[in-house]
Formats: structure tokens, C-alpha cells, sequence
């Protein structure tokens, strides 16, 4: 008969270091949620987490898709923030097609012409623009009695936050429109309700969660230049994208649907404002609510970060800088005088030479999508004549140093560009040949023949100083 196997006290040392050992190297290799450092060789994410998984309840509840009242009143929607054509709404809800606003004090909503519209194209002439006016086939406003009735007890969520854009097709698929009227509307709008946001666009706003169009179809959002999908999955990845077949389905299930949050855009309600007078911008209108000087940060900071740019680029104003000359002399319209051309572009080689700045002369449709915003965020003058690439400029880090130049036909002047460069904290220039001007002296805009021409002049030698001027500041100090 065998006896039994003991451990000694000295296997039993060693069996108790070993497993401390392996305890300790398991945990370091594998650090708690609530301590998460996640590394890669470009940034370094640092989150400090509640335990557990933030993803998932504590505790087993329903889901949350219905906002139900029961034998109560309905919940009144909430207006946060309204201008002309743009407006913040808590709680809208939309029913077989038509949007209601659920309010027992009617004289606290705005007139319904400037909250909605019939999204027909936008033509001239009194009969087109009575014609895009809203009837009760399109919007209404009904008190909660008259929600009671008509809803009944409950409606289904469309949760977070949503931009509703109940626009047609006809200004969708052009990078400017998308990018510095709609887009640039919509931010400004929606961060008009954070008056904080940091010079690195840092907000306490939550991401988009969808965008909806009741009035376009999921083949025709996109531009030829493949800039608007770029926007738009760089500055929200996760969003979603609901179209005409979507708002229908949803129209036709004979259900109460209830946004939680949703920013209401609509270009035709949006031009009865003053400042799209004063403009002709849709987007101007949002800029009579509150906002932070740095508004548009988390937009262009997000879009810069996704081609792999350094947000900070073109900053500061002691930085060697960075004149940025887009070239229309391909295109067919809209193109400087040949001769001029050549010696604007002499002249900027100049200032490369003199000062060692870099220069950069280019045609947009050369480049793709990445390197487009890549130059644009690094550039501290960008130049060219009115035309689409000059969008980029939403891209450009704002600095004392930072202007934009644009070349006109003589006589000849929109504020697309104007305004939009204002609006993000920077200089505008308008060339007239030899003559240039800036605001608040603007000439009222004009289109006349020549305006679309091959035969724009543009003083190379006037371009040039003024350059030599807006980069050398003597009196300012990096930022």
C-alpha cells in the first residue's frame, strides 16, 4: 500500500509565486474598462469609463421606441432655437406625411411659412414663390386635445438627434451648396445651443444620429466631385441616411412617429429671412442665433482629422505660410485672361523666391478628395476666381493671417465666398482687375455679361503685395 503525495512547504512557495506572477502579467496585458488607454502609432485616446459596459443596462428593461401618454395629454413639442428656415424642434412629430406641432399656445410658434415649405423648386416670380408656401397637406400646428384625438396613446421614437432637410433636389448635388449653405447652415444652427465650443471644436453637442431628405432619393445626394459623402462621413462616421422611399414607408405604416431632437432645414422658408436678403445665403439666416466664435471647429477639425491631417495645420502666424492659387484656366468658363494668368502666376514665384513661402498653383479637379482638404487646411491665402473650388476655404484653419482672394469680372459680385469666409472668422478679398475691395465696402452683387467669360483680367503685381501685405504682421504675436 502507497501513501499519499504532500507538497512540500517549498513547493507550495514556489506554486503560490508562480500563480501571483501569472495573476499580475494576465492584468497588465488586460486593463480594466474603467481604465481604458487605447494606443496606435498616430494618437493616443485616453477615456476614463464607468465600470461595466456602458453599451449595455445594469438592469433588463424594454426598448426604448415608443413615447406613450396613455390617458394623458400629449407632450407639446418644444421650439429651442428658430429663424427662418432653420429651426431646433423637441418632440415634432410627423404623421401619414404631414409634420405636426403639438402646442396649447399657438402665439409662441412661428408662422409655419418660415418653419416649412412645399420644397418645389425654387423659380422667380410671385405665383412660383406663393406656390411654395405650406398648406394643411404639409405642416400644422394643433393643440394636445386635438393630438389626443387624432394620435391616440402613443407614438414610435426616432431617437437623437436628426436633420430633417425638406428641400428638393435641385442645389443637392453641388459641393458649395452641400457643403457651405446646407451643411454650414445646419452646424450653425445646431450649435447655436452651445455658446462654449472650444478653439479645437471641442462641444457638449451629441453626433447627428440621421439625416433625412423627405425629397430626394438615395441615388442623387452625391456631387461629381465626390465631396458631399466625404463631408458628410467624416464629420458624423455613424450617421445614418433616411430618403423619399423612407419618409413613405414611414407615411403609408399609419403610425405617430416623434423626434426626439430634430434641426428642420428648408431653403424656401429660409429665403424669407433678412439676412438672405442682405446675402442671398440660406445659411446667413442661422447666423442672427447665438454662437461661438469658434462654431465651426468640431465640423472642419473632423474633416481635416479623417484624411489623416494634423488639425492643426495652417495655424499660428509666425509658421512659414502657404499661398494656395486654384486655377480655372481648364474649364471653359469663368477663366482669367491668359496673359494675366501667366503673370499671376510669375508674380506668386516671386514671393516664393523673396521669402521662401510656399506656393502652390493647382486645378482642383487634379487632385483628389484628400489632397484637396489636406492643401486647403495647410493654406493660409487661397486664390482663384468665383467658382466651386473655392468651398475648400471652409477647410483652412482661421488665423490673423488667414484670407481668401477672389476674381470677379469687372462690375461683377456674388457673396457666396464673401460671406462664407466671414463666417468663419477670416478676410475676404474681391479683385475687380487691379482693384480690389473688402468689407464692410462691398459693391452690391451683379451678374453682367462677362461674369461666366474667358476673359477676367486680374492685376498679378496687385495680387502680389497684397499678399506681402495680409503675411507679414508686424504687430501680431503667435497665437
Amino acid at each position: 500500500m502507497t501513501s499519499s503525495w504532500r507538497p512540500t512547504p517549498r513547493e507550495v512557495l514556489f506554486l503560490a509565486i508562480l500563480f501571483v506572477f501569472l495573476l499580475y502579467f494576465n492584468s497588465s496585458r488586460h486593463p480594466p474598462l474603467h481604465d481604458l488607454q487605447v494606443q496606435n502609432t498616430d494618437y493616443t485616446i485616453n477615456e476614463t469609463l464607468p465600470s461595466g459596459n456602458t453599451l449595455q443596462r445594469d438592469h433588463p428593461q424594454s426598448l426604448r421606441t415608443r413615447l406613450t401618454w396613455g390617458k394623458a395629454v400629449v407632450p407639446e413639442t418644444k421650439i429651442i432655437a428658430h429663424v427662418p428656415g432653420w429651426t431646433i424642434f423637441d418632440r415634432l412629430y410627423i404623421y401619414k406625411g404631414i409634420v405636426y406641432i403639438v402646442s396649447d399656445e399657438p402665439n409662441q410658434v412661428p408662422d409655419l411659412q418660415f418653419v416649412y415649405s412645399k420644397a418645389h423648386f425654387i423659380e422667380n416670380g410671385p405665383e412660383k414663390e406663393a406656390a411654395r408656401l405650406p398648406t394643411d397637406e404639409d405642416i400644422r400646428l394643433i393643440n394636445r386635445k386635438e393630438a389626443r384625438k387624432l394620435f391616440g396613446k402613443a407614438a414610435q421614437i426616432l431617437d437623437g438627434v436628426t436633420l430633417f432637410v425638406n428641400d428638393p433636389p435641385q442645389f443637392i448635388t453641388h459641393y458649395y451648396h452641400w457643403s457651405a449653405e446646407l451643411w454650414f447652415g445646419f452646424w450653425r444652427t445646431y450649435s447655436s445651443i452651445d455658446t462654449n465650443i472650444t478653439p479645437n471644436g471641442n462641444t457638449t453637442l451629441p453626433s447627428t444620429h440621421r439625416i433625412l431628405f423627405n425629397h430626394l432619393d438615395a441615388f442623387h445626394w452625391r456631387d461629381y466631385a465626390s465631396m458631399n459623402q466625404w463631408v458628410v462621413r467624416s464629420s458624423f462616421p455613424g450617421v445614418n441616411m433616411e430618403f423619399v422611399d423612407d419618409w413613405r414607408d414611414r407615411a403609408e405604416m399609419n403610425t405617430v412617429w416623434a423626434f426626439d431632437r430634430v434641426i428642420l432645414a428648408d431653403r424656401s422658408a429660409a429665403m424669407l429671412g433678412y439676412n438672405y436678403a442682405r446675402y442671398q445665403r440660406t445659411a446667413g439666416v442661422a447666423f442672427a442665433l447665438p454662437g461661438a466664435v469658434d462654431w465651426w471647429m468640431s465640423i472642419r477639425d473632423n474633416v481635416v482629422g479623417f484624411t489623416g491631417t494634423d488639425i492643426n495645420a495652417g495655424s499660428g502666424t509666425i509658421n512659414n505660410p502657404v499661398i494656395t492659387y486654384i486655377s480655372r484656366q481648364s474649364w471653359g468658363r469663368r477663366m482669367l485672361i491668359q496673359e494675366d494668368h501667366e503673370k499671376l502666376v510669375r508674380e506668386l514665384y516671386k514671393l516664393k523666391d523673396t521669402y521662401g513661402w510656399e506656393v502652390n498653383v493647382i486645378e482642383a479637379e487634379n487632385l483628389s478628395r484628400v489632397e484637396q482638404i489636406r492643401l486647403a487646411a495647410r493654406t493660409t491665402i487661397l486664390m482663384g476666381v468665383h467658382g466651386n473650388g473655392l468651398t475648400s476655404l471652409i477647410w483652412m484653419k482661421p488665423t490673423p493671417r488667414s484670407t481668401v482672394m477672389e476674381f470677379f469680372y469687372p462690375g461683377g459680385f456674388a457673396h457666396d465666398y464673401e460671406y462664407t469666409t466671414r463666417a468663419v472668422g477670416m478676410v475676404h478679398y474681391g479683385f475687380w482687375g487691379s482693384e480690389f475691395f473688402t468689407s464692410p465696402s462691398l459693391p452690391t452683387p451683379a451678374y453682367p455679361e462677362g461674369f461666366q467669360g474667358t476673359n477676367i483680367p486680374i492685376d498679378g503685381e496687385v495680387v502680389a503685395r497684397l499678399c506681402v501685405e495680409r503675411l507679414t504682421l508686424a504687430s501680431e504675436i503667435d497665437d
